[in-house]
């Protein structure tokens, strides 16, 4: 941390430029209430510019009109772009509108700051706890003479005894209310931390990424060694300290056991008269299931490597026409070599800026090419009396709800039959409801439909008629 190195971090990291940005309360507090603070990973150009132009709105009628004078979507554009780095900017599979994520720089300069609000309450008996049960836990995980640790072992076991005698005769050691609310907000600030984290983690995977992109675009030698090289770089993340904690953090974390431990343990801390007293985030109890989300996109961002391993490898043109596969990484690394220095005066001109309307009323009626012959009869009015009923009772299956249901019910399990599934939430809509399953069970790679084996489905109508159907076993597996 010598001057150099400060000056260095002063001039280009995008934490340090946050904080030095002229408009800096406006950007730090906008991003930690649409991101940070309700946990949002991701937000769509349109919602995240709706959400800023209600902002400016009210900073100018207290402010004057002439504060933040541009558009919200200028803003937006300008955070996103290499020279600030606050928010990523990405277009999601199958969808064109550009979606915006807050970067881990953004995020570290925004957790400073609210570190720097006065703390009604500090604890320190928590984390020097922590210190001891962590060297503890070091030095017992370390001890490599078989002697030692069962002397440890014992000298627990005996303090267990102890402790399971002095409850039998009526003395418990309770924790004051102090004690609690201390543990609790360690724990809750430990919890916050987590998230923060994926966020550094997921964008080392993505840098990642970048990198091996940025290799296959300017590579002029065999496959073999690009493929060397960039096997080697994931074998080194993966089995970097960084890189085994996650994966041993993901592992723990998907076990059904241990969710059921979390959310048990959770609602019971919640419950207590200390802890309601702080009033704690109710989004707190649901923060394993955060914890899941962040590492799922996570592990979308190391998908997103083999992915490009697998494009690269699958590129027969590669062989069949080396001259234009030659052509195009050259045009890549020439973008490459520009990337930061963005083109002056005209880059590109449209012919049509902006798309034709053309309305469907303006088009001609059909003209028949025979002219009809029309007979003189008069039309009497039927009087038949006919039931309608049936336009009114048709039934829609929502298939997006049901596959919410598959999901939520996976979350817990690693496979579940359709019997089971229905038996945790019964069949409301009929027979089209079972159809619906089984079209999801046929659309999902993970599915398993075995027709040699059947399983029988009840279910109770409106009227109260009890239904049964024998279908081929169905599992949906996570």
């Amino acid at each position: 941390m010598d001057y150099f190195a400060l000056e260095s971090l002063r001039r280009n990291h995008p934490a340090w430029r946050l904080l030095a940005a002229d408009h800096a309360p406006l950007i730090a507090g906008f991003l930690y209430q649409s991101f940070v603070q309700p946990n949002v990973r991701t937000l769509a150009q349109q919602a995240l510019a709706s959400r800023l132009d209600d902002l400016l709105y009210h900073l100018r009628e207290r402010l004057g009109d002439t504060a933040f004078p541009k558009a919200a979507t200028d803003y937006i554009d300008d955070w996103a772009s290499d020279q600030r780095g606050w928010l990523r900017k990405y277009y999601p599979a199958g969808s064109d509108e550009p979606h915006f994520d807050l970067t881990s720089a953004a995020e570290k300069a925004i957790d400073w700051l609210l570190s720097l609000r006065q703390r009604q309450f500090v604890g320190t008996e928590s984390r020097l706890m922590t210190v001891f049960d962590l060297l503890r836990q070091m030095a017992e995980g370390t001890e490599a003479d078989p002697q030692t640790r069962v002397a440890e072992l014992e000298r627990r076991r005996s303090r267990i005894e102890t402790e399971i005698r002095e409850i039998r005769e009526g003395r418990l050691n309770l924790m004051d209310p102090t004690q609690v609310k201390d543990r609790f907000l360690q724990m809750a600030a430990t919890a916050r931390g987590l998230l923060a984290d994926f966020r550094e983690v997921e964008q080392n995977f993505r840098n990642l990424d970048r990198g091996t992109r940025e290799r296959i675009a300017t590579w002029e030698g065999s496959k073999a060694q690009l493929l060397d090289g960039i096997f080697g770089n994931r074998d080194a993340i993966a089995d970097s300290d960084q890189g085994k904690s996650f994966k041993a953090f993901w592992d723990f974390l998907m076990s059904p056991e241990r969710q059921e431990e979390l959310s048990a343990l959770l609602d019971s801390v919640f419950g207590l008269n200390a802890v309601r007293e702080l009033n704690p985030d109710p989004r707190l109890l649901r923060i394993h299931y955060d914890w899941l989300e962040a590492g799922e996109i996570a592990q979308r961002t190391v998908a997103k490597l083999s992915e490009q391993l697998r494009r690269y490898l699958d590129d027969q043109a590669w062989l069949e026409n080396r001259r234009i596969m030659q052509l195009i990484r050259e045009v890549e690394g020439h973008a490459l070599a520009i990337r930061d220095r963005s083109p002056e005066g005209t880059f590109i001109t449209l012919d049509e800026p902006a798309p034709r309307i053309e309305l469907a009323m303006d088009r001609p009626l059909f003209t028949p090419p025979l002219k009809p012959s029309i007979r003189d009869q008069i039309l009497l009015e039927g009087d038949e009396d006919v039931s309608v009923d049936a336009l009114f009772e048709q039934v829609y299956v929502d298939k997006a709800q049901l596959a919410a249901h598959v999901r939520r019910a996976l979350q817990t399990r690693e496979q579940i039959s359709l019997a089971d599934l229905i038996a945790d939430r019964p069949v409301e809509q009929g027979l089209a409801e079972l159809v619906a399953y089984l079209s999801l069970a046929a659309d999902d790679g993970k599915a398993v439909i075995d027709d040699s084996v059947t399983e029988t489905i009840f279910w109770v109508e409106d009227a109260g008629r009890r239904r049964r159907a024998t279908l081929p076993l169905v599992v949906f597996r996570r």
